[in-house]
């Protein structure tokens, strides 16, 4: 079988009846968008995308942010805005999409054409319960159910994307389910009217692996229990590996390459679809030397920590229990986990924005929490954070410039140009052009707001970088340049790392050692290639056996083997 060129559609005929028709056929879009009130030029997100999804598919579009795939599926749901211009056909069945008023393309939202969006939390209302937002869908797209008869399909549903005690659930709230478990129930909402094509933008994105494993177990189901095809709008290789059956890759809004999935990942005929599988971190990665100095103090030690919280109807909650833990000068230590086992919140000790139940933090040689208020705040100084979003932690009303000098200005008292030439100093170092200073966070993409972010958190030259899942939103091409990137700064500086993640290829890529926890404790603790490649506690493996790789033969082995050893 071979590639299907980008500039050749698979066919320009209309779909017909019958067996082999695609459930959607796409032929020649184009979304450009009008900017500036018609003063500047439009822009082409969009340029002429054809592709064909057939019955019980999962079509993958894949591609770096801004290469046009999730714009081109909001164009099939209507959901651009008005500045947006959309040309081109979308055949569901017999019917074109793009040639639909509002009122009309209303009604096959949900019911026969039904998104999965990527943030469940954002979707989802948070002051209604799960059972009744189901119900709404179910009212909205299925009139004549009763009350009952609602209830006992949201139950169905629930039990469908196996949400445990889906009974119970129904009365739930979004706050009171984790990220998975949302995701879970955007799924069930998307299922809810058996639409024919299912659109899951980003669908496991900033998810922990074995979570991830989870959706997309549910989704492998759910092809066997629905007839639903899947568009699958993704940067992850090894869910495309995983789930897939052909792939879409795009670039700057045109396919340059559409191929089966093992096709495209044995032989890549574009030179982009090369590079992009080039830029995937994999487990394995070679050794390299290490600049990590035993002999000075550590940067940050850890002794006996105990943290809690004050839960729910008085309970008590753990997060952190019993952790010791040593990073030293020059040394990175990747610490991984799923969310809830208290990694995230271990950094914040660190920061002195978690409170200690009992233990030791010392951070730099201070004792955090102990001694004069001049004292914490001269620890800060030495003290760098890199947080997960970068847009969240920027000022938008802030120029980058003043972003990354604000440090400078509070805690070493530069100003004027002594300021401004440090701040076009840091720019630099992080391959930023000196003048970019003047623009503000929203004008920047997520990898250039990750650099300014690195930037911002080395200005003070800090003996100890903390790293909060710092690249787990970015595409893998860009992770890479950030990647290499805050390896070369931390080569250069010397400072010591801790790095918190949950993508064990990413932390292989980077760290000296790794630390792994699980449910506050501290379960494995040694050399990268020692815990990843050859690990030590149960929990350890489940980790590494739930992360996908991208290789669509090998991940289907490590599945199969999986699901053996589970039954």
């Amino acid at each position: 079988m071979t590639t299907t060129p980008a500039s050749t559609p698979p066919t320009n005929d209309p779909p017909t009846s019958g067996s082999t028709a695609p459930v959607l056929a796409v032929r020649d879009l184009t979304v450009t968008f009008q900017v500036d009130s018609g003063r500047a030029p439009d822009v082409a997100a969009v340029r002429g995308l054809s592709y064909d999804l057939m019955p019980g598919e999962v079509l993958a579009l894949v591609g770096e942010s801004g290469s046009g795939k999730s714009v081109s599926s909001m164009a099939l749901l209507g959901l651009l805005p008005p500045t947006a211009t959309v040309t081109g056909t979308a055949h569901l069945g017999q019917d074109d999409l793009l040639a639909m008023g509002r009122a009309e393309l209303s009604q096959v939202r949900g019911r026969r054409l039904a998104m999965i969006f990527q943030d469940p939390s954002g979707a989802l209302d948070p002051v209604f319960t799960i059972g009744f937002q189901l119900g709404e869908m179910l009212r909205r797209h299925v009139p004549g159910l009763s009350r009952a008869e609602r209830r006992e399909r949201a139950t169905e549903l629930l039990r469908m994307v196996d949400l445990p005690d889906p009974e119970q659930r129904l009365r739930f709230y979004p706050h009171q389910l984790s990220g998975g478990q949302c995701q879970r129930v955007m799924i069930a909402m998307a299922l809810a009217c058996d639409p024919e094509v299912l659109v899951a933008d980003e669908p496991t994105t900033a998810l922990d692996v074995t979570v991830q494993q989870e959706i997309l177990d549910v989704l492998r189901r759910l092809r066997g229990r629905t007839s639903a095809a899947i568009v699958l709008i993704t940067h992850d290789m090894g869910v495309v590996a995983d789930l897939a059956d052909r792939v879409v890759v795009m670039r700057h809004g045109e396919a340059v390459e559409q191929a089966p999935v093992a096709q495209l990942f044995a032989e890549p005929a574009a030179a982009y679809t090369r590079t992009l599988l080039a830029a995937v971190p994999r487990i394995g990665a070679p050794e390299r030397p290490s600049g990590v100095d035993a002999r000075d103090r550590p940067a940050l030690n850890v002794e006996d920590l105990v943290v809690e919280y004050r839960g729910r109807r008085g309970r008590t909650v753990r997060a952190v229990d019993g952790v010791n833990l040593t990073v030293q000068p020059g040394e990175i230590l990747g610490l991984v986990g799923e969310s809830g086992s208290g990694k995230s919140t271990l950094g914040r000790c660190a920061l002195g924005l978690a409170p200690l139940t009992s233990g030791v933090v010392e951070v730099v040689g201070t004792r955090v929490g102990i001694g004069s208020r001049a004292a914490a705040r001269a620890a800060r100084q030495r003290v760098g954070v890199v947080f997960q979003n970068p847009a969240a932690s920027m000022n938008p009303r802030y120029t980058v410039g003043q972003s990354i000098g604000e440090p400078l200005a509070v805690h070493a008292g530069l100003r004027g140009p002594a300021l401004r030439a440090r701040v076009a100093e840091l720019l630099e170092s992080v391959e930023l052009p000196a003048a970019w200073a003047e623009r503000y966070p929203h004008e920047l993409s997520g990898g250039q707001r990750q650099r300014v972010a690195i930037a911002r958190a080395i200005a003070l030259d800090p003996e100890l970088l903390i790293a909060d899942e710092p690249t787990s939103a970015l595409d893998v091409s860009v992770q890479a340049t950030v990647l290499d990137l805050f390896r070369e700064i931390q080569q250069r500086l010397r400072f010591a790392c801790l790095f918190i993640s949950h993508d064990l290829a990413v932390v292989d890529e980077l760290a000296d050692r790794v630390a792994v926890m699980h449910q506050g404790r501290l379960v494995e603790v040694g050399a990268r290639h020692q815990v990843l490649q050859n690990p030590q506690d149960d929990y350890t493996r489940r980790l590494l056996a739930a992360a996908p790789v991208p290789d669509p033969a090998d991940q289907a082995r490590r599945r199969e083997e999986r699901l053996r050893e589970a039954s």
